[in-house]
């Protein structure tokens, strides 16, 4: 079944469906819904209540059926898991290491960096400033688990599966076999550049290896359309890309800065990734390489690090 890039619920399969925000860049994430007898699991909340709020009405005439009974976060990342107030009666479930990462970055700390002065305010803006993060309560997981979950959602069988660290230090993937459908959460970004904040990026590649080894037809990334096993194949190769040629560049002693920059043209010029959006993401990523094979370097604070994405997507507008 081939679904459309379009605002909104779309049903993927039988009982699944996938609510998705073009055009997935920045804070423009992907949920899920899996259907069983008399009640419902979301697959991730929203960036903020207003976005949330939508996506719940539009499942509205479903879980009135079958309610939302339980809620798993991916990864805790707020455009993942800042709308969990609007479905805090449901058992709110994360991996232990989603939820402790969860109270790292409150929405009261991006309300604040959408609202400071001058140059830190415009460069949060540049990025999320069509996100209201204001009144926002982060409603933490009433579960959490480590390496595997098997749930029951009104008689379906839906598996969690602790990949991370990877994108986060705790990403999940949820896996519906009867269905042949998987949502990998920030896992997979299709159309645009991946985002390597925890790593190490083997983690990740390892990840795709085992998305990649399931029985599954239909795959909802955490940003861009639903795709299917080609899919996660482009993403294991960008990072397969990455990783190794940052290892080149930090093994000649090259500046990880100057390595992201020079690794951004490789990429730009490339027939499989040329074309990727949100493509400065590489100094994260190249930075991240460089901390997890060397215990003594100091990566940047997350201010450089936006600065960074920044200047070489400014430097390479195309």
């Amino acid at each position: 079944m081939s679904t459309p890039f379009t605002l909104g619920l779309h049903e993927t399969g039988e009982g699944t469906y996938a609510y998705l925000q073009p055009d997935g860049g920045w804070g423009y994430s992907n949920a899920g819904l899996v259907v069983g007898d008399g009640a419902s699991l979301l697959v991730d909340t929203l960036f903020d209540l207003r976005l949330t709020e939508t996506m719940l009405a539009s499942m509205s005439s479903i879980t009135k059926l079958a309610p939302i009974a339980q809620l798993v976060n991916t990864h805790a990342n707020g455009d993942h898991c800042y709308g969990n107030q609007l479905v805090r009666d449901a058992e709110i479930i994360a991996s232990a290491a989603t939820a402790q990462e969860m109270a790292e970055v409150p929405p009261a700390m991006m309300a604040a960096l959408n609202k400071a002065p001058g140059e830190v305010g415009d460069l949060f803006r540049r990025f999320f400033g069509d996100f209201h993060f204001d009144g926002i309560e982060l409603v933490p997981p009433t579960r959490t688990f480590s390496s595997r979950l098997d749930l029951d959602v009104g008689g379906r069988q839906v598996e969690l599966i602790e990949v991370g660290p990877a994108h986060t230090k705790g990403d999940t993937i949820a896996y519906v076999p009867d269905a042949k459908t998987v949502y990998t959460g920030d896992i997979l970004f299709i159309g645009g550049a991946p985002i390597v904040w925890a790593g190490p990026l083997e983690n990740w590649i390892a990840a795709c290896d085992l998305i990649a080894s399931l029985d599954v037809e239909t795959v909802v990334p955490g940003h861009g359309p639903v795709t299917d096993k080609a899919g996660v194949a482009q993403v294991r190769d960008y990072l397969s890309f990455v990783l190794r040629e940052a290892e080149g560049h930090q093994s000649a002693g090259v500046d990880a800065f100057d390595a992201a920059q020079e690794i951004a043209r490789a990429l730009l010029g490339s027939a499989a990734f040329g074309e990727l959006q949100e493509f400065g993401r590489i100094s994260v990523n190249v930075d991240t390489v460089y901390r997890s094979r060397d215990a003594h370097h100091q990566s940047p604070d997350v201010i450089e690090q936006f600065r960074r994405m920044a200047a070489i997507e400014d430097a390479h507008v195309h």
